[in-house]
């Protein structure tokens, strides 16, 4: 249940920090012409990081942990990975196929959620797997932004990489939606 209350709360609104980064991040990088420009938008994305893990240090040490932060700071995780991602694959076409892959991982993980939220059943946080997965997506996704003139098969490796932790994250949590489905014999 959502309180009032719980809509100004520090790490809430750190979350929507981060939420307003997104579009001063898509404008920096699409309209960079020099490797300053690149910076500075890498330094959003280092600064959206840096307010991630302040809103969840807070949070926890604070005990303001509320049901629309446990909402909204997913939501502000996966909007800032799709518009990194999104924003990179109209200049190079070859991140495009990550982008697809990133968007149908994340609708997965939210329909079966919800489908499992219906029975009660939540999922506490990200599991060490799509913690991994994020943790390789913006270490990838921040050299492209800093070294945007680095080599194409080097970018191509990046993405690569960035792409196979995210199907090993994929299966991970398609194997623990599968337990759940077992107890709650949905399937057997």
């Amino acid at each position: 249940m959502i309180k009032k209350e719980d809509w100004f709360t520090i790490p809430n609104i750190l979350s929507y920090v981060r939420i307003l980064m997104i579009p001063l991040y898509i404008y920096l990088y699409l309209n960079a012409s020099s490797v300053r420009d690149y910076y500075v938008a890498a330094g959003i994305l280092v600064l959206s990081g840096i307010t991630d893990a302040l809103d969840g240090f807070i949070a926890r040490k604070t005990d303001q942990i509320t049901d629309l932060g446990k909402a909204l700071d997913p939501l502000a995780d996966k909007l800032t990975q799709i518009a990194v991602v999104g924003a990179m694959s109209i200049e190079n076409s070859y991140i495009l196929p990550l982008l697809i892959m990133f968007v149908l991982k994340e609708f997965y993980l939210l329909l079966n959620n919800l489908i499992l939220m219906k029975k009660n059943i939540v999922m506490d946080g990200a599991m060490w797997f799509g913690k991994l997965a994020t943790i390789i997506f913006y270490l990838a996704m921040f050299i492209l932004v800093v070294y945007p003139d680095i080599t194409k098969t080097c970018a191509i490796y990046l993405v690569w990489l960035t792409a196979i932790f995210q199907m090993i994250s994929f299966f991970g949590y398609s194997y623990w939606f599968i337990s759940k489905y077992k107890e709650e014999k949905y399937i057997k």
